[in-house]
């Protein structure tokens, strides 16, 4: 995958936020910090970089770009923590101010039809089936109309 586009805006809006709660959570002095977050970047486009491009339908590329760059960041830690602790970590990383609105703007049009549509198109792509780093989602609609479920797989 190249390291262009979405990989570059992913690391742009949430490599400092990662940096940050190094500090605020998992107790690292901010100079640690500074060099974890500086090994980090490498490490994250060397990740990118081995991955397949991904289909343009697919909507399973941020995850994967998300993962690289935890992934990044645990690679370069000198003593990688403990789950509860990284779990906490990750999420305030991930919960920036544009991340807020992002996510309250997205729950505004959750079960709309427009909503609906995409899952369907979701479910109908497949992407795992040519991509080994993405997912298949099975969509079940409610019978009574109140919504969906996804599977993934």
């Amino acid at each position: 995958m190249k390291y262009t586009g979405m990989p570059f805006g992913m690391w742009a809006l949430f490599a400092g936020s990662f940096q940050k709660q190094l500090t605020a959570v998992l107790g690292y002095d901010a100079a640690t910090a500074r060099a974890i977050t500086k090994k980090a970047k490498p490490q994250y486009r060397q990740i990118i970089r081995r991955l397949p491009e991904f289909e343009k339908a697919d909507r399973f590329k941020m995850n994967l770009v998300n993962c690289a760059m935890i992934g990044a960041f645990i690679l370069s830690m000198p003593q990688r923590p403990e789950v509860d602790r990284l779990t906490d970590y990750y999420a305030k990383s991930m919960m920036t101010k544009p991340m807020q609105w992002f996510c309250r703007k997205s729950g505004k049009s959750k079960f709309t039809a427009k909503d609906i549509a995409a899952m369907k198109a979701t479910a109908a792509l497949k992407a795992a089936d040519r991509n080994p780093y993405s997912w298949n989602m099975e969509l079940y609609e409610y019978p009574d109309g109140s919504g969906y479920e996804g599977r993934f797989t």
